[in-house]
């Protein structure tokens, strides 16, 4: 499990996100500022059929490299459940990214990208990487983006209403406190069992197991004899099922900010809140050095306070027609977004600043982008439905309301802004019946070298996970940038360099360490 933060913690943020891709009526992808293209057909069995989406897809990066791509879309129909292959289906929609200057003789094969979550959009992620990949890759691998089973444009899970969203959010309840657990636990035990009275058994299809046999058959139809893949913070886990169950099927693989496959989930949870706790202090190092900043005091002073003082009086918004007032829930979440990629740090320290004079509207612009909420509309995308999903299925963790006071008591005490978010995430679950989906084991004896990428001071998925999922695999290979902010690729020349090196070459990179800059 993650951080409440509302159990989204593991997603890889970028400051140039991709476009956002809706579905129009006959599911065809359409970016949400342009129309619909013609519906790409499904099929069951062979190749998928692509139909031309490029339009819609270059309208919405709207730039030159956009336009030297073509984009087909198609969608795979895919057992609901794998072990009864003839029964319910459900569809995967596909994005493949083409580079009309490549040439056949160079071609590799696909390159498949996942961006964690789990329950965020592949789709977008190829979009975004449009402009952030070299021509390198581009000239040897067609991109493929899938939004996994659940989530986005694939047959979404959608369980969770708006108003359960904002509810859930906003709380930030005193767990160490009979009271607080009685709340938390209420709010979650609600959500959950609205999700299972909706979907039934049929909910428990949604795992990380799954969904990598979907990437397999996603790659048997698009062509290639071997995947390359690329995946971020969740999809290392992704990649990792992947592994143990197709090893002999992978050409590459780059996991990038590795979770940990072997640490007992609550050893896991607590690293996490150190992490997100060890990345504020760099952000608040990194604040008193710059005037614009330093105006605020001592950020962690100042953001403790803050929490607190935005749940006894929440704090209004200036943005026109905004209802809502931040509490310290919002508040943890905007600061735990910032926190993700340090080109955030200045936007964290103005949101701060402006909070502490009486205006959220800072804050919820970083909670609402975190949690994907439309600040027009107050709809949110299925992000927390999918993650949700995936994480109660994947874990097999027992939660009772004497271990989360335990840990509520040590991990506010140790982590002050981020601890009680994490031992209130505890009850995510609580309502949640056992899927018979655990995770499968992370090795993968008989793969060819995998490079694991780890940020040494990664918030969401600490680097101490990186040596561990590369030592559990039994043929990782690690790669870390000594930077901040969750992940690594493509964020400096040395990280880029040895990354496509890799993929080109299925080589691994001679030097296992890249400097900050």
């Amino acid at each position: 499990m993650a951080l409440a933060l509302v159990a989204v913690a593991a997603c890889t943020r970028s400051s140039k996100p991709g476009p956002s891709v809706t579905t129009s009526a006959s599911g065809s992808a359409t970016p949400s500022s342009s129309s619909a293209a013609s519906s790409p057909t499904s099929s069951a069995s062979g190749k998928v059929e692509f139909s031309d989406c490029s339009a819609q897809f270059r309208a919405a990066i709207n730039n030159d490299r956009a336009k030297a791509m073509d984009f087909t879309c198609g969608k795979v129909i895919v057992p609901l459940d794998y072990a009864k292959p003839s029964g319910s289906k459900i569809d995967i929609f596909v994005v493949r990214v083409h580079w009309r200057k490549q040439q056949a003789s160079a071609r590799l094969g696909s390159l498949f990208v996942n961006p964690g979550g789990p329950g965020a959009s592949g789709v977008n992620l190829a979009a975004g990487l449009v402009t952030q990949l070299s021509d390198d890759v581009f000239a040897h691998f067609d991109l493929i983006g899938f939004d996994p089973r659940g989530v986005g444009l694939s047959t979404p899970v959608e369980c969770i209403s708006d108003r359960q969203k904002d509810a859930y959010s906003a709380q930030n309840p005193d767990v160490r406190t009979v009271a607080g657990r009685a709340a938390a636990r209420k709010v979650s035990s609600a959500i959950d069992r609205g999700c299972v009275a909706k979907y039934r058994s049929a909910l428990h299809e949604y795992n990380t197991e799954e969904t990598a046999r979907d990437m397999d058959l996603i790659r048997a139809w698009t062509g290639d004899t071997k995947l390359n893949y690329l995946g971020y913070s969740y999809g290392t886990r992704l990649g990792a099922t992947y592994a143990h169950l197709f090893p002999t099927r992978i050409r590459t693989a780059v996991l990038d900010g590795a979770l940990d496959p072997v640490t007992p989930e609550l050893v896991a949870d607590e690293r996490q809140a150190k992490g997100f706790e060890d990345a504020f202090d760099q952000f608040a190092d990194d604040c008193l050095k710059r005037p614009a900043c330093a105006v605020l005091g001592d950020p962690r002073t100042v953001v403790t306070n803050l929490i607190k003082s935005a749940d006894r009086a929440p704090i209004r918004s200036s943005a026109t027609g905004e209802t809502r007032r931040a509490t310290g829930g919002i508040v943890v979440i905007a600061v735990a977004a910032a926190l993700y990629d340090r080109a955030q740090w200045n936007e964290l320290g103005q949101a701060l600043l402006a909070a502490t004079r009486g205006d959220a509207k800072a804050v919820f612009t970083l909670a609402d982008g975190y949690l994907g909420r439309d600040p027009d509309t107050g709809h949110y995308n299925n992000l927390m439905d999918a993650n949700l999903a995936v994480n109660c299925n994947d874990s097999t963790l027992k939660v009772t309301d004497a271990l989360v006071a335990a840990k509520a008591v040590q991990w506010a005490a140790k982590y002050p802004i981020f601890g009680m978010n994490a031992a209130a995430s505890l009850y995510n679950c609580i309502s949640w019946p056992p899927s018979g989906h655990p995770l499968p084991s992370a090795s993968a004896p008989g793969a060819p070298p995998i490079l694991v990428v780890g940020t040494v001071h990664d918030p969401a998925t600490p680097f101490s996970a990186t040596g561990l999922l590369a030592k559990a695999l039994g043929r990782g290979v690690v790669l870390s940038w000594n930077g901040e902010g969750h992940t690594a690729y493509p964020k400096t020349k040395c990280v880029t360099s040895k990354v496509n090196a890799y993929l080109i070459t299925a080589t691994v990179p001679a030097g296992n360490s890249c400097p900050a800059s």
